[in-house]
């Protein structure tokens, strides 16, 4: 029933159904093309026309009947689902008592319990993302999705906001310059996913529904601290906020469409004309210093400077320009 419903004629059955209705309302089964066999499969299915054995004709219905036995069916099933739908609690109810009684492959220290494993961790964030459906807050710096687990993160992401959810994050600026990095973003942009860049040092953050915050625990991100403390988290969301508020807003889709700008070499340029140092530039891009060093040679070679204080001097002079 259902799916005679959402299956509604197409344009060939619309125009064969007005044609049957020129021709008295009747189709003999003789009469009927090759072609229009599609047709009158779908008009006979939805009961806009019916079949007399005997007579071996087709009969147009009046749609208006037809449409008020399906409405009358679909209000039926719908109460049936309805009522279905307010059993499955019930239904779940001794697997969700095994949930929440089994132990959690936590430690607590200090009122916070820690995870252990990237494994643990993705898997913590899948329930986090089930179990608080509105509001995600995440702040990403420097390369956060391996190619091995981009797709299953875009779809995650895609499915929160299609259950009503809105996601809000921060990256630094050198996701700029990463082409997967910035397909990502647009992709999750075009989903709803609304993304900044700060040109400020931050920690990796995730909060959800201001209730809990995963925070690393460890510098090689691979232990978290899950905070649930209602102090706590507050303070995390306010940062949060606060480092949106400061954030540059991005096209983008825009910025996928073209190419990747400015280019790190551009960027190291940048950085150095405002007066930072190679290992300070090294961190704010995400860079080894041997990599950034490289860079300074060659622009100490565009702009014919012999040092490190001329260079600085003479593009700040050229952007001036």
């Amino acid at each position: 029933m259902p799916d005679a419903v959402l299956a509604l004629p197409d344009a060939a059955a619309r125009e064969l159904y007005r044609e049957i209705l020129k021709e008295g309302g009747r189709l003999r089964l003789a009469e009927v093309r090759p072609e229009d066999e599609p047709a009158v499969k779908q008009l006979s299915a939805l009961g806009l026309l019916v079949l007399h054995i005997a007579d071996g004709a087709y009969s147009a219905i009046n749609p208006r009947a037809v449409g008020d036995r399906l409405g009358a069916d679909l209000r039926q099933e719908g109460t049936r689902l309805l009522a279905r739908a307010a059993l499955i609690p019930d239904l779940l109810e001794d697997l969700t008592q095994a949930y929440d009684a089994a132990p959690r492959r936590t430690e607590p220290v200090g009122g916070v319990r820690q995870v252990a494993g990237k494994e643990e961790i993705r898997h913590l964030l899948s329930q986090f993302m089930k179990e608080y459906p509105h509001e995600a807050l995440t702040a990403q710096p420097g390369r956060f999705h391996p190619p091995a687990q981009r797709e299953d993160s875009l779809a995650q992401t895609c499915r929160y906001i299609e259950r009503g959810g809105s996601v809000r994050t921060i990256y630094q600026p050198q996701a700029r310059l990463d082409r997967d990095q910035v397909e990502f973003a647009a992709e999750a942009a075009k989903a709803g996913s609304r993304i900044r860049i700060l040109d400020v040092p931050f920690s990796r953050t995730l909060v959800f529904d201001r209730t809990v915050a995963l925070i690393p625990a460890t510098s090689d991100n691979k232990v978290a601290a899950v905070v649930e403390d209602p102090a706590m988290v507050a303070y995390v969301v306010g940062v949060f906020d606060q480092h949106w508020q400061q954030a540059q807003v991005v096209d983008w889709i825009a910025l996928a469409a073209g190419p990747v700008e400015p280019t790190v070499h551009e960027q190291v340029g940048r950085l150095l004309s405002r007066g930072l140092t190679q290992r300070a530039i090294a961190s704010r891009l995400g860079l080894s210093e041997r990599t950034v060093a490289g860079h300074i040679a060659r622009l100490r070679e565009q702009y014919d400077a012999e040092t490190l204080f001329q260079l600085g001097w003479r593009m700040r002079g050229a952007r001036d320009a």
